[in-house]
């Protein structure tokens, strides 16, 4: 189970953040990697996953640093049991880099999962045995997600670097990322694109 938590920025913030994780001595720095997500649902309404009843995310990510390239399908689920931290079900599955061809072949041919939307972002991550600590750049924004990574104590670590950053979990952002750029595209009569793309007209967080 995947338990973390999350806050929204405006890119600007992007130097002051990195610094403050970047002075944490138990953390270490992993990188700064280049994503881009494909998010699907099934065909049939019945097993919608975009409906509250499911509440889940298909998705298949393709990351990229310098000449390595790697893609996941990873399936995640909201579940109800805390009103604070954001707890999910997540199973995630590898694939070869010379077979992503053929996955999206399958998926796109075979299964017929329809696209619902794709997006991209560059990820800075820090990270310790406890804790994977995100800076996510999307088009419209700035995100800085904490997770822990062990199933024990999930709380109590995500508390202590709330501390260390001098955050407070009531000011977190419950839902996903998806969630966010609607609300963007709202307040700020900006179509809500299918693609939220860099190269896009995007709504920002001021």
């Amino acid at each position: 189970m995947e338990c973390e938590v999350r806050y929204y920025y405006k890119k600007e913030c992007y130097d002051e953040l990195f610094n403050k994780l970047n002075k944490i001595d138990k953390l270490k720095y992993k990188g700064k990697f280049y994503e881009k997500t494909y998010q699907y649902n099934h065909p049939l309404k019945k097993y919608d996953f975009y409906s509250k009843n499911i509440d889940g995310r298909f998705r298949i990510r393709i990351t990229e640093k310098d000449n390595i390239k790697k893609c996941m399908i990873s399936w995640k689920r909201r579940l109800k049991d805390s009103l604070l931290t954001n707890k999910q079900e997540e199973v995630e599955l590898s694939i070869k880099d010379d077979e992503i061809d053929n996955l999206f072949f399958i998926i796109n041919n075979v299964l017929h999962l329809k696209l619902v939307e794709c997006y991209e972002r560059y990820r800075t991550i820090f990270y310790n045995d406890d804790v994977e600590i995100a800076l996510d750049l999307y088009p419209f924004g700035l995100a800085l997600e904490i997770e822990a990574k062990k199933n024990n104590n999930q709380d109590k670590i995500i508390d202590e670097y709330l501390k260390l950053l001098n955050l407070k979990i009531e000011d977190s952002y419950k839902l996903s990322w998806d969630d966010k750029y609607e609300e963007l595209c709202k307040d700020q009569n900006k179509k809500i694109e299918k693609e939220v793309l860099f190269e896009k007209d995007m709504p920002q967080i001021m």
